[in-house]
C-alpha cells in the first residue's frame, strides 16, 4: 500500500500537484537505503533537494538602484554635433558647379569622361560574351524537340 501512495505522489508531483507535505514524504521516501528498483532513478533527485536546502545566500542584497548611464545628454550631443557639421558644411560650399568658361576645353573633358565610360562598358559586356553560347545551345535544344517530335510521330504510327 505504501508504495501505491509512493507512485501516486510521484505522479502528482510529476505533475506539479502536491502539496509541501507530500513533498516533504517523497524526501523521506528516497532518503531512505533501500529503494524499489523501478523508483532508483528518483533518488539522486531528491537527495539533490534534500542536500540544497540547507543552503543559504550570504552575499548582501543592496535596496538601492544603481543609478544608470544618462543616454540623454549622449543624444543632445549627438544633435548638436549634427547640426553644427550641417552648419559648417554649408558655410563652407562655393557655388562653383564645375562648369567651364571654354567649349573646347568643357567639350574635352566631356570626350574623355564619354571615353573612360566607354571603356568601363566594353569590360562589362565582354564578360557577358559566353551568353551567346548560352543562345546557341538553346537552339541546338530546339533541334532536339524537333527530332523528338518526329520521332513520336512514327512511333505512334507504329503501335496503331
Amino acid at each position: 500500500m505504501v508504495l501505491n501512495n509512493i507512485e501516486k505522489l510521484l505522479e502528482k508531483y510529476e505533475n506539479g500537484e502536491t502539496t509541501l507535505q507530500e513533498e516533504q514524504a517523497l524526501k523521506q521516501f528516497f532518503a531512505q537505503e533501500h529503494v524499489p528498483p523501478h523508483l532508483e532513478m528518483y533518488k539522486p533527485m531528491f537527495a539533490y533537494f534534500a542536500a540544497n536546502q540547507d543552503e543559504v545566500f550570504t552575499k548582501n542584497v543592496s535596496l538601492k538602484p544603481k543609478r544608470g548611464f544618462n543616454y540623454t545628454w549622449i543624444s543632445v550631443a549627438a544633435v548638436v554635433v549634427l547640426l553644427l557639421g550641417f552648419y559648417f558644411e554649408n558655410s563652407n560650399k562655393t557655388n562653383d558647379l564645375g562648369t567651364y568658361n571654354d567649349p573646347e576645353i568643357a567639350f574635352n573633358e566631356f570626350s574623355k569622361s564619354m571615353e573612360m565610360i566607354s571603356e568601363k562598358l566594353n569590360q562589362g559586356t565582354a564578360t557577358v560574351g559566353y551568353l551567346e553560347e548560352v543562345n546557341k545551345g538553346a537552339s541546338t535544344l530546339k533541334y532536339l524537340e524537333e527530332l523528338e517530335n518526329a520521332t513520336s510521330i512514327i512511333f505512334k504510327k507504329q503501335i496503331q
